[in-house]
């Protein structure tokens, strides 16, 4: 065989001993990591091994293993605990479910949100505390759902500028007007406890009406009365002690 195309030959088996090495020995490649999926719908029973956690009319979070004795005001939104479940790894997420449904039905669907979504709206589920309209908005007497329309008042607008917050990082914001008593009331609270908090007027500050117009889509709650109280990102509709004490003791 010519010089030539002797080592031509070589030069192919070569390159062909290779290529098959190459093939026979390559790995299929590891599977990317993905970012972690949030969380799918959790379907519940009613007989199931489940723990409920509601909130009292308090504001304050019970847990139970019978949905059945949850408050009929606090059905609506209801923490979902599946205690078999192994994972302890602390989420931003928790399941929640309608229990009306799951009592009437026997089954229903639990689905993944925010634990300070959860926690507001499931507050928001009670009767609003202390509160007062909107401006433009208020309901006058006879309406239903509504309150007696309030007028601004010269000495609560008065009293509202000499109540002053403690020193110290705000641990609540206030959200409301100058006018609105129960707004006048909650700084007063806050004042006396020395508990330190931020005053923001709604009507007089755009920037903080439109703070909380999104902290409120955010959570899904309404906006359409004062004060609004941010406590450790969860929102209280209106102002009511025990729900604030109960948001405040909670250590998490």
């Amino acid at each position: 065989m010519p010089f030539v195309t002797r080592a031509a030959s070589l030069l192919f088996l070569l390159v062909l001993t290779s290529s098959a090495g190459l093939t026979g020995c390559r790995r299929s490649a590891p599977a990317a990591p993905s970012a972690e999926a949030p969380p799918g719908d959790l379907q519940i029973l009613k007989d199931g091994r489940f723990l409920f956690t509601y909130v009292e009319p308090s504001g304050s979070f019970a847990t139970t293993d019978k949905p059945d004795i949850i408050p009929e005001v606090a059905r609506k939104m209801v923490r979902v605990i599946d205690p078999g479940q192994t994972k302890t790894r602390e989420s931003a997420n928790v399941y929640t479910t309608n229990v009306k449904e799951l009592l009437t039905s026997g089954k229903a669907t639990a689905r993944p949100l925010p634990r300070e979504a959860f926690e507001t709206a499931a507050i928001a589920q009670l009767p609003p505390g202390a509160s007062s309209p909107r401006a433009g908005q208020r309901p006058g007497p006879g309406v239903p759902g509504g309150s007696p329309a309030i007028n601004p008042d010269a000495g609560a607008i008065a009293s509202a500028k000499t109540v002053k917050s403690a020193p110290g990082k705000p641990v609540v914001t206030i959200y409301g007007t100058s006018w609105c008593g129960a707004c006048q009331a909650a700084r007063a609270y806050f004042a006396e406890r020395k508990i330190p908090f931020a005053d923001k007027d709604v009507e007089q500050d755009p920037a903080a009406a439109g703070e909380l117009a999104e902290k409120a889509a955010k959570l899904g709650i309404p906006t359409d009365r004062v004060p609004v109280l941010d406590v450790r990102g969860r929102l209280l509709l209106g102002f009511d002690r025990e729900r604030v004490e109960a948001l405040l003791g909670d250590p998490t």
